[in-house]
């Protein structure tokens, strides 16, 4: 009986996962993202293999609908690369939870991604993943704690040792160009 039990509670928990992704679609279909009862399913699956990877555990419903709900307005998410940057979100966030010896929180380490995959990154998850991620979980592994009072937000400008493009420089330089 105690397996049986057992069976029945994690189909259960299995169902309230599932329906939690699905009932994303809400927020998700105006930006043209929606997912199916299949690839909601496939994201469980490559999270379970995600959390493994990492040597985490959750005890909830993970941080799909979080990763979702954020990332979804996103200029550089189509519904053709929905599914796969889902798949990839989620293990890079898992990824540097344990990078950051878990000093971030969820929404601080989220806030962080989807503003870099967005202004830095122009979309790069590796770039993300690679060169964002690696220096800011560097930075807290040091001691670095301004993050805490920013949320994680407005972080990777002091981090970053690329130069920027400049919009006014350039508008500068070409209005000096065409008027030569």
């Amino acid at each position: 009986m105690d397996s049986n039990f057992f069976e029945l509670i994690l189909l259960q928990n299995k169902q309230n996962e599932l329906s939690t992704l699905i009932s994303c679609n809400d927020k998700t279909e105006q930006f043209g993202l929606t997912l199916t009862n299949e690839e909601a399913e496939e994201l469980m699956v490559c999270r379970n293999d995600s959390l493994r990877k990492h040597k985490r555990v959750e005890f909830n419903n993970g941080i799909l609908d979080k990763l979702i709900y954020a990332f979804c307005d996103s200029q550089y998410i189509s519904q053709d690369n929905y599914v796969e940057l889902l798949e990839e979100l989620q293990d890079i966030f898992y990824e540097f939870k344990n990078e950051s010896e878990d000093k971030l929180t969820d929404d601080e380490l989220i806030t962080f991604m989807k503003e870099q995959f967005e202004s830095v990154c122009f979309g790069d998850i590796d770039y993300l993943s690679g060169t964002c991620l690696e220096r800011f979980c560097s930075a807290i592994r040091a001691g670095y704690e301004g993050y805490k009072r920013t949320g994680g937000s407005h972080e990777y400008d002091q981090f970053s040792e690329e130069a920027r493009w400049d919009k006014d420089l350039y508008l500068e330089v070409l209005r000096e160009l065409c008027w030569r």
